[in-house]
């Protein structure tokens, strides 16, 4: 089977479970999956049903696919990703958003929690991405081409749409929500990265790092979407400071922020026009 028969096939499986067609589709990333609970009128699929798609192994990813209505807007939420440091391939990471295409969602909100690089940040602040870094060591997109899905070359001078990032800021300060923005770097994981690595990124001009993200960012461009990048900073990774970190510490400051990360793509996506 093919990759585009085995998008038709998840997409027919999905829409045989709904009404509506997502125009939105979110990508809820560790810790904040929690948004997919404010969904009207849920329908909720269980990753492991959906033919040919991955499911989730670390903690934080809940591994549902939830449908329906938020702020009037029909969206389908991922409650959970998928981690190259997994042993999956990058089409396997991003294929929910080859779904999410053949569905009808145009707009893509993607979301994860990482660590911060700028000192201007902190834990528990709201980065909005304008740009990424691709140490990932591999591309989605390798590998033959299918032009139903988008062109060989796509460009990535503007993966991070404007107009969706200015809204985001007003809304955050409309809501009284501390928003700043910058430049995520990402790397394949799943160790974090030694003190040296640290320099080495800062230098290049890397504002947040974390372990996903880019991929699915790439397929969204490749494939058309509008994409907003919400990064939450659980830790900060600065090298002359840098203290141990695990997943676990992540988490806490990921449920500690989720208020204010809710109440904002809430906001965002009523201002959101289709």
């Amino acid at each position: 089977m093919n990759q585009l028969e085995k998008i038709h096939g998840a997409r027919d499986y999905i829409l045989g479970k709904v009404q509506m067609k997502p125009t939105i589709g979110l990508i809820l990333g560790s810790g904040l999956g929690d948004l997919a609970d404010e969904i009207m009128n849920p329908i909720i699929i269980d990753y492991s049903d959906i033919p040919s798609f991955p499911v989730s192994t670390v903690e934080g990813h809940a591994g549902k696919l939830v449908i329906g209505e938020l702020e009037g807007k029909a969206v389908v939420a991922m409650q959970g990703r998928f981690h190259y440091y997994e042993g999956y391939s990058m089409q396997e990471i991003t294929f929910p958003v080859r779904v999410m295409k053949s569905i009808g969602v145009d707009t893509l909100v993607v979301t994860n929690a990482c660590g911060g690089l700028n000192p201007e940040l902190y834990p528990g602040a709201l980065m909005i991405i304008n740009d990424h870094i691709n140490f990932m060591g591999s591309n989605p997109l390798m590998g033959k081409n299918q032009g139903e899905l988008g062109p060989r070359f796509p460009d990535m001078s503007h993966a991070y749409d404007p107009d969706l990032r200015q809204i985001a800021h007003r809304v955050a300060k409309n809501l009284n929500i501390e928003t700043h923005e910058g430049v995520y770097l990402a790397i394949s994981g799943p160790n974090y990265l030694s003190k040296a690595e640290l320099r080495m990124v800062t230098r290049l001009g890397a504002d947040t790092i974390g372990m996903s993200t880019i991929p699915e960012v790439i397929v969204a461009n490749h494939g058309g979407q509008r994409v907003l990048g919400i990064s939450c900073v659980t830790d900060m990774a600065i090298p002359d400071s840098l203290e141990s970190i695990s997943h676990q510490q992540v988490m806490e400051v990921a449920n500690k922020t989720k208020p204010k990360f809710i109440s904002l793509v809430k906001g965002i996506l009523k201002e959101v026009t289709l």
